[in-house]
């Protein structure tokens, strides 16, 4: 279990590192979870008020499937580790991911009121396992509610899939995959996606 655990640290450690050199962590935003077990459900998640650019022994500490810390420490979990705990409550998902970029909160704010953005014939859906001509990507997009487990509880109802993305209005994205590669995978789709839309609107806009 102990070698698991660090192996699983090093592995959202690395990805930390990934994310932080694309400045995805602006004033300390984001945090980042991976599964450690699944019976009982525990997972590394980061602390809260990290400087995220730099690599300390005390990025992440492990909680339960609550998100409460399994041992005793002075580190408190990341404010919104509920999401997390739903989406390995909810899904067979092993990590899942939450930033804050300028990209996905301009998105969300353009697309809000509807509810979600979709995507069609563009090439990065395929991180999605979508290879159909004609697929459709929607990205769910949820109110940014200050009460957390209200915020968690709206979430949840998105999770219906074992991978998959929801944006949070002027707040960030989550996206959960079968383990940190995949999860990181979407993550760098979604941003891509966002960040084309973004600048396709300000050519028609001109």
């Amino acid at each position: 279990m102990i070698a698991l655990q660090e192996k699983r640290w090093t592995e959202l450690a690395d990805i930390k590192d990934e994310l932080a050199a694309r400045d995805w962590f602006m004033g300390t935003s984001g945090n980042l979870a991976i599964k450690v077990s699944d019976a009982p459900v525990k997972f590394l998640v980061t602390a809260s008020g990290k400087d995220k650019k730099k690599r300390t022994a005390e990025d992440f500490l492990l909680v339960d499937a609550a998100g409460k810390p399994v041992e005793k420490t002075h580190l408190k979990p990341s404010a919104e580790t509920l999401l997390h705990c739903a989406v390995y409550s909810k899904t067979t998902a092993g990590c899942s991911l939450h930033v804050h970029t300028v990209a996905n909160n301009v998105i969300s704010e353009l697309y809000g009121d509807d509810g979600k953005i979709d995507f069609q014939g563009q090439e990065l859906i395929k991180a999605f396992g979508m290879w159909e001509e004609d697929a459709l990507l929607s990205i769910p997009i949820i109110p940014n509610y200050a009460d957390i487990p209200r915020l968690a509880d709206e979430f949840s109802q998105h999770l219906g899939t074992d991978k998959g993305a929801v944006l949070i209005r002027n707040h960030g994205i989550t996206v959960w995959g079968k383990d940190g590669f995949e999860a990181k995978k979407l993550l760098e789709a979604c941003e891509f996606l966002f960040q084309y839309q973004v600048t396709l609107n300000q050519i028609y806009s001109k």
